[in-house]
This record gives C-alpha cells, sequence and structure tokens, in this order.
C-alpha cells in the first residue's frame, strides 16, 4: 500500500505540472525602446542599434526594421549602414501589437578641406577602417607598422597579440603597404600638416573628450585627445590630455624620429618622436583636390 501511495502522489504532481504549463498564458507585448535616439555616421559607416520588448518577459520579442529614406541609411536586423548624406529614421516595430521606437541616423560626408587638404573626421580603428565617431580614439600605430594597438588597457593589438614590439621601425617613408588608412586615404605629409596647423585651432570637448579643433567656419575637424603608448613598453599615456597624431616625414637631423602632430590645451604644433611609440593616425584623401 505504501508503494501505491506514493506512486500516486508522484502521477499526481506530474499531472499538476503538466496542466500548469499547458494552462500557461501568453505575455502579450506592451512596447519597445531603441537604445539609441539620435546618431551620426560618416557615409560608408556602420552602427548597431539594440531594440528591447516590454515587459522583458513578453512572450513574442520579434520585432522588424525599416529606414525612412533607404538612400541614406540602410539597416537590418538592427545594423546601420550609412548610405549617402542625409538623415533617415529608422524604425522598430514589434510583430505582436505593432509598437514602434524610432531612432534618427544623420549621416554626413566622411572629410572636410582645409587649406585645400580632404582630412578624415575619425581616427584611423583596425587597419583600413575609421573608429565609428569623430571623438573616438580609435587604435594606436607605431611608425610604418601596420599593426593597430588598444587605445585602452590591456595592451591587445589588431593581430590579436599582446607583446609590444620596442624596437625601432625602419624605412624612409610610410610605406603603402604599412599604411593603415582605408582604401583611397594615406598618411599625411609634413607639410600637409603644418597646413592644417595653419587654418588655428582652438581647445574643446566634444561628448565628453577633449581635443582641438581646427580649421574655422563649416570646415573643422576634430582631434581628439587620446594620449599614446611609450615606445619602451606600450604604457597607455597622457589620455584626455594629449594628442600625438603621425606622419610620414622623418626628421631629418635623427634617423629614429618623425613629425607628428602634438596638440594639447595651450597650443598645437609638429613636433618630432621616436619611430617606437604608438600614436593616432589622421588621414588625408590621396585626392587632395
Amino acid at each position: 500500500m505504501k508503494y501505491i501511495y506514493i506512486l500516486s502522489t508522484s502521477i499526481l504532481v506530474i499531472l499538476s505540472l503538466f496542466f500548469a504549463v499547458g494552462c500557461k498564458k501568453d505575455k502579450d507585448v506592451s512596447g519597445v525602446t531603441i537604445d539609441q535616439k539620435e546618431i551620426t555616421l560618416s557615409v560608408g559607416a556602420m552602427a548597431t542599434l539594440k531594440a528591447t520588448v516590454l515587459p522583458r518577459d513578453a512572450t513574442n520579442k520579434a520585432v522588424s526594421w525599416t529606414s525612412s529614406d533607404v538612400a541614406v541609411a540602410t539597416v537590418v536586423n538592427g545594423i546601420v549602414t550609412a548610405e549617402e548624406v542625409g538623415t533617415a529614421t529608422i524604425t522598430a516595430t514589434t510583430e505582436d501589437g505593432g509598437y514602434t521606437a524610432t531612432c534618427v541616423v544623420m549621416v554626413t560626408t566622411e572629410w572636410v578641406e582645409i587649406n585645400g587638404v580632404k582630412w578624415a573626421k575619425r581616427n584611423v580603428n583596425a587597419p583600413g577602417t575609421f573608429a565609428a565617431n569623430p571623438e573616438d580614439a580609435g587604435m594606436f600605430y607605431q611608425w610604418n607598422r601596420k599593426v593597430g594597438w588598444s587605445s585602452t588597457d590591456p595592451t591587445v593589438n589588431s593581430n590579436g597579440g599582446t607583446a609590444w614590439d620596442s624596437s625601432t621601425p625602419e624605412g624612409d617613408s610610410w610605406e603603402k603597404v604599412n599604411d593603415p588608412c582605408p582604401a583611397g586615404w594615406r598618411v599625411p605629409t609634413l607639410e600637409e600638416q603644418q597646413s592644417l596647423l595653419a587654418a588655428g585651432s582652438e581647445w574643446t570637448t566634444e561628448n565628453g573628450v577633449n581635443g582641438r579643433i581646427f580649421g574655422s567656419g563649416e570646415n573643422t575637424v576634430f582631434f581628439p585627445a587620446t594620449g599614446g603608448r611609450h615606445g619602451s613598453d606600450g604604457t597607455l599615456v597622457d589620455v584626455g590630455n594629449y594628442g600625438y597624431y603621425w606622419g610620414g616625414t622623418p626628421y631629418p637631423s635623427f634617423s629614429e624620429r618623425v613629425y607628428s602632430i602634438y596638440c594639447f590645451e595651450e597650443n598645437a604644433y609638429t613636433n618630432c618622436y621616436h619611430r617606437s611609440h604608438g600614436f593616432s593616425v589622421r588621414c588625408v584623401s590621396e585626392s587632395i583636390r
């Protein structure tokens, strides 16, 4: 009898669980949000938007994505691609209930022309790519090397390595094969850097990041104070206070040194630094005029 009682009790528990699961009701969707209300992208840049369906335990979390102007920006599964200059509204719509949330995407040109030179608006990130935003540090590069290093600790490079190379890079110029700039862009010459400095600059802050803005009127470009990595061991230094930007011209009196733009709160000018340091790269268009 004892065994029969235990068996009966077990069956009742199983049946209770079965009916509890079978009677569970769907949780209706009550809304949706997107993690960003507004973003600015340069032509060709991409960004990822995240939609959150409410409540978080809703049964059907499916959403569809649309763009108000696919000529300006397209969107696939929340990944936005900037196509041409203009403004488009990206909309996420829930399958359950048809609730919507939107994000405005403003697409701008990739460059600004100052004293006849077209400067990229963003630093180089991984080799062949630009950083997502003008205030982003991107990656650091040793002169005439195409390996990007993280602008935050720990030291990690674009090849997945962590061993800093403190040797002196060689070469009489930044060779094309080692240029980390995207296609159609290159590391600037000393003369191009000096022409940028001649346009004037001022210390400012963009989206909470310190840096200097060069040029005037609508023709301005922001260089964030990214700091850099020390050539001896890759130590991260001067973040938020100084910006170092490589050029392609070696310093004639010291073969191990190269000209770069040096910008800080009080001023900006060209200076020369040891080739093994890790600095930012800001490209110029190969089609200068």
